[in-house]
């Protein structure tokens, strides 16, 4: 899959419904974002530690099982297509949920400016990054803030081929609403789907007006097999 394949698909998504499934549950698919040979050659990456920043034991950190890799500048490229031409289509709908949310926080069309402002507040290393579990493994439930500066969403894209590669291993989101009840999506995927996702907090019309809920993220464990995921955060940490 060339780089002019991803950005035409990229054009292909959708606008208004990434909008309305961001806004009602909090997450939204993009579906074949990337073709098998384009996820098997990122999966491919994760022994050449040269590419990488930094290698995470998530039992170490009590944040799961399994582990995972940050990218290091200059990001490979289909890595870095994504995270930038991705970006733009997220923009008006992170102003928006920042406006409602009663944050003064907007952000630029561009995600260089954007990174520039990281790097100017000294969120200087890259976030991207490359995800191995195996049979056993999981990702507790947690939000991806690494620094003052904060981008709502991202997105993880799920390398491996589900029933082949491995087996169990679904991403989940849950929502905490303000007394109540949390509430949990289950989000399946297929090799080179993508999920877009709240980060932190996101914005719900409530009968006396917009009110915060809470957002994590995870992992269920997986059953067997090898399971890679490619997770793309727009901002970068301190």
């Amino acid at each position: 899959m060339t780089i002019a394949q991803i950005e035409s698909r990229i054009d292909e998504i959708d606008a208004d419904a990434l909008k309305n499934d961001l806004g009602s549950f909090g997450c939204a698919l993009v579906p074949s974002l990337l073709s098998n040979e384009a996820c098997a050659e990122i999966a491919a990456l994760y022994p050449e530690d040269e590419k990488f920043r930094s290698r995470i034991h998530m039992a170490r950190h009590g944040f799961g099982k399994g582990e995972y890799k940050y990218f290091d500048y200059p990001l490979p490229a289909v890595v870095a297509t994504v995270r930038e031409k991705v970006y733009p289509l997220l923009v008006p709908i992170a102003n928006d949920w920042n406006e409602r949310m009663g944050i003064d926080t907007r952000f630029p069309e561009v995600h260089r400016a954007y990174l520039e402002q990281c790097h100017n507040a000294g969120q200087l290393r890259p976030t991207p990054l490359l995800l191995q579990y195996v049979e056993g493994d999981f990702n507790c439930l947690h939000q991806d803030v690494y620094g003052d500066l904060l981008f709502p969403l991202q997105m993880a894209v799920l390398l491996s081929k589900p029933g082949k590669d491995f087996a169990g291993g679904e991403f989940v989101l849950t929502e905490q609403r303000p007394r109540m009840q949390s509430r949990a999506e289950v989000m399946p995927l297929r090799q080179g789907d993508a999920v877009i996702f709240a980060v932190r907090n996101r914005p719900v019309k409530g009968t006396k007006g917009t009110y915060r809920v809470n957002m994590r993220h995870g992992v269920s464990r997986l059953r067997s097999g090898m399971r890679h995921t490619l997770g793309i955060i727009f901002h970068d940490a301190n």
